[in-house]
């Protein structure tokens, strides 16, 4: 890996492009530490250092960097074209039309861009005016008796809410300036970032709050989950297909042999967000209805909220199984892929095209995806059996070496190297071409 980047640093245009992605970082965590109009910085400090963050946040704190439960001015980060990416795909699934466009390469994949940035202004509108909401009325940080916003009038509440909004905005063109001009997939590295940029102050809560041994303890247990979720990324199951040969006009095409490959984790980070956004929107609802006290709330409060407790831990693992096929089911359609193989004279040795292929498909990946599911559940809650170890609770104190942060550290990072590598081996084979 470290050759790599060193080759590519000695390549001139490879060197511009990663000199670029570095700048776009740069000024995008500047933006993530500028506080917006009328927000009290030193009030808002003074809540962070004495009052834990609401977990319901912890997430969407995540993927800002620490950005939001300071009203930064790209307090909502990357999470509102998250959303929207995620509503897109799986609309394209329910909407003839999305399907469509779906089809029709490039052209098609650039309206549906389109309405992808449409739908995150929208969703970053509706969400910066819930955040603002709740830090005017005091909830964001629970019973922080500061005034986040000291001068809460429409005006200022609507230009905090328009500053946001267009952060976010910011942000999207920053990442689709990375992607462009740049090294790797944009939003995928920002949220990089963003998940970087909290390990420094997760690492130094626990070296302060458990001591040197534990921090020892925590760092090597790290070390050994990143080691296993790179292995298990890279982990597939490759099913041979073979292409009949075949003459169109004078020309021979067909007869090699390819694979189809099955990536143990073929859902990737999306069923961990599904279930922890729905996991806290219990949450949510009792905060927003009032604070009333009742056995319901308190139940929430007790086992749902809590991160440690094991009514938590079972409810989490489970929706994360249950994501993991529910979004592998909507994503990867065994019907099309069989069809798309049997088009183009394409068969796997030993089953028959069509409908066999189809079942055979939706077998292997049935099998894939448990283990796959299992998988994704346990990196998922090992943070909540370290909380008691660590020293701490909700967004502010976590386990930084576990969940959905080292599960999109690790997949951003695999896939920005070989990137890199698959530049640098096009430059190296360019005599060859000429």
């Amino acid at each position: 890996m470290f050759s790599a980047f060193r080759s590519a640093l000695a390549t001139p245009d490879l060197r511009r492009k990663i000199l670029f992605t570095i700048g776009i970082i740069v000024v995008y965590r500047v933006g993530a530490l500028l506080p917006s109009p009328g927000v009290s910085y030193p009030n808002v400090q003074k809540c962070l250092n004495s009052v834990d963050a609401n977990g319901v946040y912890g997430l969407l704190n995540l993927f800002s960097g620490g950005a939001l439960l300071q009203l930064s001015v790209f307090a909502l980060g990357i999470m509102p074209y998250i959303t929207a990416s995620i509503i897109i795909q799986l609309l394209t699934v329910v909407i003839p039309r999305f399907e469509q466009l779906k089809k029709e390469g490039q052209a098609g994949q650039n309206k549906l861009t389109q309405y992808t940035r449409y739908l995150t202004v929208a969703l970053a509108v509706l969400q910066a005016t819930g955040i603002v909401a709740m830090a005017d009325r005091k909830q964001l940080f629970g019973n922080c008796p500061d005034d986040i916003i000291p001068n809460s009038n429409v005006f200022t509440l609507a230009v905090v809410v328009i500053t946001m909004t267009a952060g976010t905005a910011l942000i999207m063109w920053f990442g689709e300036l990375i992607t462009e001009r740049g090294i790797g997939n944009g939003m995928s590295l920002l949220m990089f970032v963003n998940i970087a940029a909290r390990i420094p102050a997760e690492g130094g809560n626990i070296l302060r709050q458990g001591g040197g041994l534990v921090f020892t303890v925590v760092c090597a247990f790290g070390l050994l989950i990143i080691a296993s979720v790179v292995f298990v990324e890279q982990g597939q199951r490759r099913i041979p297909v073979q292409y009949a040969k075949r003459m169109i006009g004078r020309r021979m095409y067909g007869g090699t042999s390819t694979y189809l490959p099955l990536k143990v984790n073929q859902a990737g980070v999306i069923p961990v967000i599904f279930a922890s956004s729905l996991l806290y929107l219990p949450d949510l609802i009792s905060r927003l209805v009032g604070q009333d006290n009742s056995a319901w709330q308190r139940f929430i409060a007790n086992h749902i909220v809590k991160q440690s407790d094991w009514v938590h831990i079972a409810v989490y693992f489970a929706l994360i199984i249950f994501f993991t096929y529910f979004y592998i089911t909507i994503t990867f359609n065994v019907n099309e892929r069989a069809e798309e193989m049997r088009k183009f004279g394409g068969f796997i040795p030993g089953i028959r095209p069509g409908r066999p292929t189809s079942e055979y498909l939706n077998f292997v990946l049935g099998r894939i995806t448990l283990p796959g599911s299992i998988y994704l559940g346990i990196i998922a809650v090992l943070p909540n059996f370290f909380l008691d170890l660590t020293g701490g609770q909700g967004a502010n104190q976590n386990f930084p070496f576990g969940g959905t942060a080292v599960l999109i550290m690790v997949g951003v990072g695999l896939d920005t190297v070989k990137q890199i590598e698959s530049q640098l081996m096009q430059r190296n084979y360019e005599g060859f071409l000429r």
